[in-house]
């Protein structure tokens, strides 16, 4: 039997794990980087220029030298004479550090003066009488700097070419002297600048530290804006994204408390009535009696599923209603397929429930919605309006639009007792109910249609359907924005 082989960790984190970055590396190593590999280049330009700097003053030197030497040569007719002083002599003497060497040449005599062994200059041009002239080149070995000039003889037929070389010593001394002058304070600059550089990053990201211990030093309750005077403008966007963060977190504990509240506080009733309920049931041995509690218990549970069932609602409006999905939303046919759902109620409760207006929106005037919010929203209002007008109340649901602008509205009427003027605002609040209605209600269904009218930017207006009769009834419209401006 095979064995079977260990199992060996996931591939992804040998190859795709990521270490943490630090930010103060990471800025160190883009400003060292640049610094360090400047250096190098740094020495080198130091060098070339060293060379350059060196080489003119021999070069002028040498030059010089050469124009003296060319003075003792004398020409008469095809004769060439170069006779040399002692002081001259000694002349080419006088250097400790460098060999000197001359040379004297005819082209068609041969060697006049001086060493055999020069190399001649390998010019392609016409020369140039009595123009000095400096080239880099080899004697015996060793690197040499030459300087050249072509002599005429008299009357200017001919010519005769006079060159003095001179070793490099003095000038690769003096080059080193000053690449020596450069590179050593270099070598104490570098250092220096590498400290600096990490005592400003240190000095810098300090207030990243005192940022982080601000945070730290908070209390798990407190989820107040962190303070924003004494941050870089740098970390401002995020501190500001953070404050954001604390403040939708603020609301939407704030929420779930209140909601934890109010369903504690509706529930209790219902559920103190069912305790209650079955205990007089278990102490009841009339059948009849029994059956009495039962059906007080079956009410109770009604009620208390339907508090449950808009506390929910609410809390879903509340706290998501901005980050489901919206989409283009055919607001005639969303009403008019909640209409048709509430149909069997209706029958129940004998309302007469209807709808007016198109059955399907232009395309042109969909709004931008949830449609999840939106059918609870209806579903709300025509609950709500079927509750309070009772057996033989007449509802209708509406749908108005203005082909010009777009604007749609959304009615839905009763012929129910109304609400008064002074009450329509407190009605929109959680758990209110409007007294002398004497109808049972968890108070939250306008509270809920309240809350998924803001979350589309909409306006709930209520007024009197039938002004001056005894039962005024209620017209609710909700104004929906045009769809351009909702964009």
């Amino acid at each position: 039997m095979a064995q079977a082989e260990p199992d060996s960790p996931p591939l992804s984190l040998g190859l795709f794990q990521r270490e943490q970055r630090s930010l103060f590396g990471e800025i160190l190593d883009w400003m060292l980087t640049p610094l360090l590999l400047l250096w190098p280049l740094s020495l080198a330009l130091t060098w070339f220029v060293a060379q350059n700097i060196a080489a003119k003053p021999f070069d002028r030197a040498l030059a010089f030298n050469l124009q003296t030497l060319s003075q003792f040569v004398q020409t008469q007719g095809n004769q060439v004479r170069f006779e040399l002083t002692p002081q001259a002599r000694d002349l080419l003497r006088a250097d400790d550090t460098d060999l000197i060497y001359y040379q004297l040449i005819d082209p068609r005599r041969g060697l006049i003066a001086g060493e055999d062994d020069l190399p001649l200059p390998n010019d392609n041009s016409t020369p140039e009488p009595g123009k000095v002239m400096l080239r880099d080149d080899v004697v015996r070995g060793d690197p040499v700097r030459v300087a050249y000039v072509w002599l005429t003889r008299t009357g200017g037929e001919r010519l005769v070419l006079m060159q003095m070389a001179e070793t490099k010593g003095k000038r690769s001394t003096l080059a080193a002297e000053i690449i020596k002058g450069v590179m050593v304070p270099q070598f104490i600059i570098l250092p220096l600048a590498v400290l600096l550089v990490w005592l400003a990053l240190v000095r810098g990201i300090r207030p990243l530290s005192d940022l982080e211990q601000r945070i730290r030093a908070r209390k798990p309750d407190d989820l107040s804006p962190i303070e924003e005077s004494h941050i870089p403008q740098e970390v401002a966007p995020l501190v500001d994204s953070i404050n954001d963060l604390l403040t939708r977190l603020t609301t939407s504990l704030g929420t779930q408390k209140r909601f934890l509240a109010d369903a504690a506080h509706q529930l209790k009733t219902p559920l103190a009535g069912l305790r209650m309920q079955a205990e007089l049931a278990q102490r009841e041995t009339n059948p009849q009696g029994i059956r009495g509690s039962l059906q007080q218990i079956a009410r109770s549970s009604i009620r208390a599923t339907h508090t449950v069932n808009q506390l929910l609602a609410l809390a879903r409006a509340e706290t998501t209603g901005r980050s489901l999905p919206v989409a283009p939303i055919d607001l005639a046919r969303l009403v008019l397929d909640v209409v048709r759902d509430s149909v069997p109620r209706a029958l129940e409760h004998s309302v007469d429930l209807g709808y007016e207006g198109p059955e399907e929106t232009p395309l042109d005037c969909h709004i931008e919605g949830n449609a999840t919010l939106l059918q609870e929203m209806v579903r709300n209002l025509i609950d709500n309006a079927m509750h309070y007008s009772g057996r033989g109340g007449v509802v209708t649901a509406r749908i108005l639009i203005d082909r010009y602008s777009k604007v749609q509205v959304l009615q839905v009427e009763d012929n129910g007792p109304g609400i008064p003027v002074a009450e329509r605002d407190l009605v929109l609040q959680p758990f209110y109910r409007a007294l002398g209605t004497n109808v049972d209600g968890s108070g939250l269904g306008l509270a809920i249609v309240n809350e998924v009218v803001q979350q589309h930017g909409a306006t709930l207006v209520m007024e009197d359907a039938h002004s001056g009769q005894t039962r005024p009834g209620l017209r609710l419209s909700i104004r929906f924005a045009a769809p351009d401006a909702m964009r």
